[in-house]
């Protein structure tokens, strides 16, 4: 997700730049035992300030139509946990407690959001809030797909950074169903995704094609070819990987994270699962300064926030950060669903290193 902000006496401004990489990633594995997992990044140029969330059971919202009239009211069937952003209610990533879970991406040049006239503002979301409207009020795919032609996702103006936000959503079930939602040129676009994978720009459907110019790409190493009494073997393990893009740029991440996943060794139940996850996604992780708009801006370096992974089938919200590798979790269902108000916590704290000095005396 790339967000570029200035803080100032007239609070945050965004500054969106076509230039630079969008980089969040996402991956979705099965476990043996039956767990759908779904891990993804989380990029930002700036502090997003994130906050973990417990949204509770019958928790009403309203959404933001146009004209800042209020658009689609609706109370929450079901209890949410998850990562938001800027302070807001709404979270950028999480699942709810019957295993439905999705985040968002950013999705720059090519969303085109509906349009919503007077008619339909009750029906109206800004784009933020759908991720959230979807997971507080949804079981499965399934039924997300049947409700989503009666929503009107428009492009409304973010307030705290006076912008608008280009997006695009992943959305996973319990069973391992998933979906990419896209709108483009004004229409509702809903993909199944069997690939469980997702990044940025361009469109889902570009993705998939793409992968076809990468059919040899293979954990198998290649063995040695004769050339008339030369024989010539691999430098060493990995060649049938070898050519696989590299960059950070929002296609060669897809391809990457399709064939890592593809690749990878299926783990007997939910936990080892997830701790793959974090592994095949370390791949993705953006130091400070690797990534830098076309104008060498040094004050607005994309970077890697945050990781966080799904385990749907015991509701659990995994997640590191930036200043902290320690992974923490959040166990939704141990937490109180009906409480009155979102329960919230600081994602970020203090990385700590273990000392084992006295274990070796």
């Amino acid at each position: 997700m790339r967000q570029y902000f200035l803080c100032g006496t007239a609070g945050l401004i965004l500054v969106l730049s076509m230039n630079t990489v969008n980089a969040c990633t996402g991956v979705t594995l099965k476990s043996k035992d039956g767990a759908v997992v779904r891990g993804r990044t989380m990029e930002f140029a700036q502090p997003m300030d994130s906050h973990i969330l417990v949204i509770p059971r019958n928790y009403e919202f309203a959404g933001i139509g146009p004209s800042k009239k209020t658009g689609l009211k609706w109370k929450t069937k079901f209890a949410l946990a998850g990562a938001n952003f800027a302070g807001q209610p709404y979270v950028t990533d999480g699942l709810n407690e019957k295993g439905l879970s999705g985040g968002i991406f950013y999705f720059p040049g090519i969303t085109g959001y509906q349009t919503c006239g007077r008619q339909q503002e009750s029906a109206a979301l800004a784009p933020w809030q759908l991720l959230t409207w979807i997971l507080t009020s949804f079981a499965t795919v399934e039924e997300v797909k049947k409700a989503l032609p009666g929503i009107v996702v428009y492009n409304a103006v973010f307030d705290n950074w006076g912008s608008d936000m280009p997006l695009h959503y992943i959305v996973t079930d319990a069973a391992g169903a998933g979906i990419v939602i896209e709108y483009i040129g004004g229409k509702l676009n809903i993909h199944n995704n069997p690939s469980g994978v997702l990044t940025n720009a361009p469109d889902f459907q570009w993705h998939l094609t793409n992968l076809r110019n990468y059919l040899k790409m293979s954990p198998q190493g290649v063995k040695p070819i004769s050339v008339h009494s030369l024989k010539i073997s691999p430098l060493g393990q990995g060649s049938g990987m070898l050519g696989i893009p590299g960059d950070y740029t929002p296609p060669s991440r897809f391809v990457r994270a399709f064939f890592f996943a593809a690749a990878s060794i299926q783990r007997k139940n939910a936990f080892e699962t997830a701790m793959q996850i974090f592994h095949i996604l370390n791949n993705f992780d953006i130091p400070w300064g690797t990534v830098r708009s076309a104008e060498n801006e040094v004050t607005a370096l994309e970077h890697t926030q945050w990781i966080s992974v799904c385990d749907l089938k015991n509701k659990f919200f995994y997640y590191r950060t930036e200043n902290n590798s320690r992974i923490r979790v959040l166990k939704l269902l141990d937490c109180n669903l009906d409480s009155d108000k979102i329960i919230k916590l600081k994602m970020e704290s203090p990385e700590k290193a273990e000392d084992i000095t006295a274990r070796l005396k």
